[in-house]
């Protein structure tokens, strides 16, 4: 583990913000929920440029 002196440093500020956003990450992927038709779905018409 490492001592709270490592958190005083910049680095130990680094690592708290890197975890904070892999836990905010985390908590709102596992809210969002696709479906497999709405996902293949297009929302709009495919036109092809020749």
């Amino acid at each position: 583990m490492y001592t709270r002196a490592f958190f005083r440093t910049q680095l130990g500020q680094a690592a708290l913000a890197s975890i904070a956003a892999m836990t905010a990450f985390v908590a709102l992927s596992t809210q969002m929920q696709v479906t497999a038709a709405h996902a293949a779905t297009p929302a709009y018409q495919q036109v092809e440029i020749a």
